[in-house]
């Protein structure tokens, strides 16, 4: 069996708003856990109740109901907490200190001797590829700088477990490259991941298991290969023929049809596979190809958010 570093069992957590105070339950039994030595993807929509899932794990917010352990511990032993680094959604630091200054600051924090940070906040400035900016005050970071930054600092403690709100957010191509392999590079040291996303591409390449919030409950856990078996294909033929005449041999059929590189391309789902076959068989056109689509994390989440919240 895995070692579990975080288990949460039957999260609530309601917040007062307004003027009058109207209590607003923005988790509703969220439980899930999270192995030693794997990348845990957490996505959801907008407000579905990720960073304030994320902020319970820390301690930030008090949860209204249910249990958080850490490593075993209780979430209020503070050991269960030292050994956890953290970037979150919107990093707001300090921005009048250096980006150096930052990584020396939160090493302080985390009782490391100046020697020990010095060694590790250099090590960490080059690999986030921020060794010439080390000296710039932060307030004249750009956005991705801040998050090159935001990494480093999560990373300067070394921990065991961390988190990660949307790390890739305001990275161009190339940064999100770099700090995804840095991710696997902390994942082949041991360490357990807790990442959410937007970038559902991104979670498909990097994550072991999967789990999705809506409305503040968890719908769904599992791997990407366990989750990608509960969504259809979708298949895409390409054919050779008049258009007009597909377009009436598949009338009344689901089917999506369009012109792509000079052929006539149908696209529909797996169920109606035989039948559009048959179709096009008695028709004048020439089947060219036909072929699966790939299966996405994408692909289901669109599937999930489009459900009724009572029938998840």
């Amino acid at each position: 069996m895995p070692e579990t570093i975080l288990q949460i069992n039957d999260l609530v957590k309601d917040y007062k708003t307004g003027f009058l105070g109207k209590q607003v339950r923005v988790l509703k039994g969220v439980s899930f856990s999270v192995n030693k030595g794997e990348i845990f993807g957490f996505v959801g929509p907008n407000g579905a109740g990720k960073t304030t899932t994320f902020k319970s794990v820390l301690g930030f917010v008090a949860p209204t109901e249910g249990t958080i352990e850490i490593a075993g511990k209780n979430l209020n032993q503070s050991e269960g907490k030292k050994s956890i680094g953290y970037l979150p959604e919107n990093p707001y630091f300090c921005d009048y200190l250096t980006g150096e200054e930052l990584l020396y600051y939160m090493g302080e924090l985390h009782g490391m001797k100046r020697s020990a940070i010095s060694e590790k906040a250099q090590a960490l400035l080059e690999k986030v590829r921020m060794t010439e900016a080390k000296a710039v005050q932060l307030r004249k970071y750009s956005k991705g700088m801040l998050q090159r930054i935001g990494v480093a600092q999560a990373l300067i403690n070394d921990p065991d477990f961390i988190i990660l709100d949307e790390p890739m957010s305001g990275l161009d191509p190339v940064g999100r490259r770099e700090i995804k392999d840095l991710i696997l590079e902390e994942k082949r040291k041991g360490k357990t991941i807790l990442l959410s996303s937007h970038m559902l591409a991104d979670v498909e390449a990097l994550c072991d298991r999967v789990g999705i919030i809506m409305e503040g409950r968890v719908i769904k856990i599992g791997s990407i290969g366990e989750l990608l078996k509960e969504i259809h294909t979708d298949y895409e033929m390409l054919l050779e023929g008049p258009v007009e005449e597909v377009r009436e041999a598949v009338k009344g059929l689901s089917v999506e049809l369009e012109t792509k590189a000079g052929y006539t391309a149908l696209k529909f789902d797996e169920d109606l596979k035989r039948r559009v076959v048959g179709a096009v068989a008695n028709s004048p056109a020439e089947i060219v190809s036909l072929h699966p689509l790939r299966k996405s994390l994408e692909g289901l989440f669109v599937e999930e958010a489009k459900k009724k919240p009572d029938s998840q």
